[in-house]
């Protein structure tokens, strides 16, 4: 009877639920146990081991959609993070204690459900999980982790942040005004890409592409109406202004004589009943990873590429996108997944008329 243990790490996203109870379904099925870690790796440097015995009570069918982790993800910065522990210079004695507490609790395998941070962060400090097997299920809003074409949670945010839009849109009509939202993101775009064709944004702007603010107050101008919605991913920079992006674009409109607000839905992307679609990517990476486990495979990652739910080494996820400095953990380098240029959503949302920047 294999022993396996699953954890939650990184930053919060709907469908985490979901996946965690079709683990603990299907390892059910196969005879396996399963024990939760609560507060991710966190809940791995207490004296003890902060674990629970999941079985098909505890989390019923009926809560599985919702938002969130049962298993919880951990709090960034405090004592028994990776993050306090690179900045206090006890990383050693903090990743010994990971590997000694693993040990202590004698897992076959461990699957870990987390953004790209959280699987360069496993990779870099692997020889903690050289006795078992590890297994990643990819999980993010921002949709940045390479050689996966979907993430776990960016559908949910799509339609959240859609939603917040479609709201908004309502209130600008009312008003003859702008609304400037502020999408999540990091430095990738696509939440404000999807989101923003979604909710029939005028102007869409991520960090991936170059904009003129000139040209886009001429293209608000120009509009067929004088309200909607301009979407800008937290990601861009806008030379010659600071502060947080929204509030610098709404102020380059308000010198232009362009009524406008600023709108924040902030958290509000990560939160929401799961949508089906990623209830069912949730469902088939949760197989994929007990799959992984039965087949002795470890230090994989589950991923959909055209269609087909596969695995990939964790190696060529962290080396597969654009590097980048993880803003939490000092020293360490993240993969991201950005938008490209021949993206069929970007090419569609130019043709549309959606102001996205200087892209020709």
């Amino acid at each position: 009877m294999k022993k396996i243990g699953v954890m939650t790490t990184g930053g919060d996203c709907s469908g985490l639920n979901t996946a965690i109870y079709k683990i603990v379904y299907g390892a059910h099925k196969r005879g396996w146990q399963t024990y939760g870690i609560l507060d991710g790796t966190d809940g791995l440097t207490t004296q003890t081991p902060n674990i629970v015995r999941l079985n098909m009570d505890s989390l019923p069918p009926e809560q599985m959609p919702l938002a969130g982790s049962i298993l919880r993800n951990g709090n960034v910065g405090q004592s028994n993070s990776f993050e306090h522990a690179v900045k206090s210079g006890k990383l050693p004695q903090f990743t010994k204690m990971l590997k000694k507490n693993l040990a202590q609790i004698k897992l076959d395998a461990l699957i870990l459900i987390g953004g790209n941070g959280s699987i360069a962060l496993a990779w870099e400090t692997r020889d903690i999980y050289s006795d078992l097997q590890l297994i990643c299920i990819p999980k993010t809003i921002d949709m940045d982790i390479p050689l996966t074409d979907k993430t776990i949670g960016f559908d949910t945010a799509v339609s959240q942040l859609t939603h917040f839009c479609d709201d908004l849109m309502l209130t600008a009509r009312s008003h003859h005004r702008w609304f400037v939202v502020q999408a999540m993101g990091r430095k990738s775009g696509m939440l404000s890409l999807t989101a923003g064709v979604a909710g029939g944004a005028s102007a869409i702007l991520i960090p991936e592409i170059k904009f003129d603010i000139t040209e886009l107050v001429k293209h608000i101008k120009s509009a067929s109406t004088d309200y909607g919605i301009i979407i800008v991913s937290e990601g861009i920079k806008l030379r010659g202004h600071s502060g947080r992006p929204a509030d610098m674009v709404s102020r380059a409109l308000t010198a232009a004589g362009i009524s406008n607000r600023t709108a924040f839905p902030e958290h509000v992307q990560r939160a929401g009943n799961t949508t089906p679609t990623d209830r069912i990517l949730a469902t088939q990476m949760a197989e994929a990873a007990l799959d992984a486990i039965a087949n002795n495979e470890t230090y994989v990652m589950t991923a959909l590429q055209n269609g087909k739910i596969t695995t990939v080494g964790i190696d060529s996820v962290v080396s597969g996108g654009s590097p980048d400095i993880d803003p939490n953990i000092t020293g360490l380098t993240i993969s991201n997944a950005t938008v490209d240029m021949d993206n069929p959503l970007l090419i569609a949302a130019d043709n549309m008329g959606i102001y996205i920047g200087e892209t020709k």
